[in-house]
C-alpha cells in the first residue's frame, strides 16, 4: 500500500439562497466560485458533493476512491462499513435557514430518509445572532398543526443567542433553525435528508416558495427534547499541556477545541481517522514523510493508523478536533 498522509480535501461549495460571502472572504479563498455561497462540504464522502484529494501523491482522487484504497487503515476499526460516516461543513447564514427537522436513527429506519444528529460550532456571530431550537413551553401538537396551517411555526420555536465559540448540539427530531449572521462549522451524520417545515414566507430564485415537507416533518419530531442546547465544554487532560476541551460526545462523533500553545499529537491509535479544521490561526501539520501548513479555515484528514503526526502553532491556533467514539 501507498504511504498514508494526512489528506486535504477540496471543498464543495453550495449556493442555497441564504448564503453570502463570508466564506471565501474570512478565510481567503481566492479559488472559491463568485456568487452565494452558503455551505463548503470540507470533509465529504457523497454523490451530491463528493470531496477530491489536492494533496500528495493521490491528488485528484476521489474521497471515495480514496476510502477504497485505504480502508480500514483511514477509517479506524470503530467505523462500521466503508462509507465515511460524517459530513463536515462550514454554513455561512447571511439569512435565516429554514425552519427544519431531520430524522434520528430511529424514524430513519421507520420512515425512510437518512438519519441527521449534528452540532454547530460558532465561528463568528454578528451582534444579536441566535439560533433557534426546540419548542416554547407549553407548546403541543395541536398547537403546532394551528401554526404550520398559518406558516408560523418559527415563532413556537425558542431562539437562543450564541457568540463565537459555543457549541450547539442538535440531535435528530429536533426542530431547528440558524439565525441570520451566523458562520458555522456543523459536524453531521453523513446524511443530506432535511424536512422543511416553514421557510419564513421567502420564495425561491424562480419566485415561487420552496417545497416544505409537513407531513415527513410530523412523523419524526421529538417532542420529548427540552433544554438549552448550548453545551458546556468540559475540560480534558491529554498531557500535552494545551487547553482541550470536549465540546460534544454523541453516540455519532466526538468534537473537542484545542487551543495549540505546545506540540499536539495527532494519533487515532488504529480506532478513529481525525478530521482537523483550524478555527483561527495557523498550524503545521508533521509527519514523518512530510508536513503541511494549515491555515485559518483549513481542513485535514488524519488516517487512523497513521502514526507520528504532530500539530504546532507559532501564533496559538485554535484546532477543532473530530473523531467517533
Amino acid at each position: 500500500m501507498m504511504n498514508m498522509y494526512p489528506v486535504k480535501l477540496s471543498p464543495v461549495y453550495k449556493d442555497y439562497l441564504w448564503g453570502g460571502d463570508r466564506i471565501p472572504r474570512v478565510f481567503k479563498r481566492e479559488h472559491a466560485p463568485g456568487g452565494l455561497i452558503a455551505e463548503s462540504w470540507e470533509v465529504s464522502d457523497r454523490s451530491d458533493g463528493m470531496g477530491v484529494v489536492t494533496n500528495g501523491a493521490l491528488a485528484g482522487k476521489s474521497f471515495a476512491d480514496l476510502i477504497q484504497l485505504w480502508g480500514r487503515n483511514l477509517l479506524g476499526a470503530r467505523v462500521a462499513g466503508d462509507r465515511f460516516p460524517l459530513l463536515i461543513k462550514l454554513i455561512d447564514a447571511r439569512e435565516r435557514l429554514s425552519v427544519q427537522v431531520h430524522p434520528n436513527d430511529e424514524t430513519a429506519a421507520k420512515y425512510g430518509g437518512e438519519a441527521k444528529t449534528e452540532c454547530w460550532y460558532i465561528l463568528e456571530a454578528d451582534s444579536g445572532a441566535g439560533v433557534y431550537a426546540g419548542f416554547k413551553p407549553g407548546v403541543d401538537a395541536a398547537a403546532y398543526a394551528a401554526a404550520v396551517a398559518q406558516g408560523a411555526t418559527g415563532n413556537l420555536l425558542n431562539h437562543i443567542p450564541v457568540q463565537a465559540g459555543d457549541a450547539v448540539f442538535i440531535p435528530g427530531g429536533l426542530v431547528h433553525a440558524i439565525d441570520a449572521g451566523c458562520l458555522i462549522l456543523e459536524v453531521q451524520q453523513n446524511s443530506n435528508t432535511t424536512y422543511r417545515i416553514d421557510d419564513w414566507g421567502r420564495v425561491g430564485a424562480d419566485g415561487q416558495p420552496r417545497a416544505l415537507h409537513v407531513q415527513q416533518a410530523a412523523q419524526v419530531i421529538r417532542w420529548d427534547i427540552t433544554g438549552d442546547p448550548r453545551v458546556t465544554p468540559r475540560a480534558l487532560s491529554d498531557g500535552s499541556g494545551n487547553l482541550r476541551h470536549r465540546l460534544v460526545e454523541s453516540p455519532f462523533f466526538l468534537l473537542d477545541r484545542i487551543d495549540l500553545q505546545r506540540p499536539q499529537q495527532i494519533d487515532g491509535r488504529d480506532e478513529s481517522f481525525i478530521a482537523l479544521f483550524i478555527a483561527s490561526g495557523t498550524a503545521c501539520l508533521e509527519w514523518p514523510g512530510g508536513h503541511e501548513i494549515l491555515v485559518s479555515g483549513s481542513s485535514c484528514l488524519v488516517p487512523a493508523a497513521l502514526r507520528g503526526a504532530l500539530v504546532t502553532s507559532s501564533d496559538r491556533a485554535v484546532m477543532l478536533h473530530v473523531t467517533v467514539p
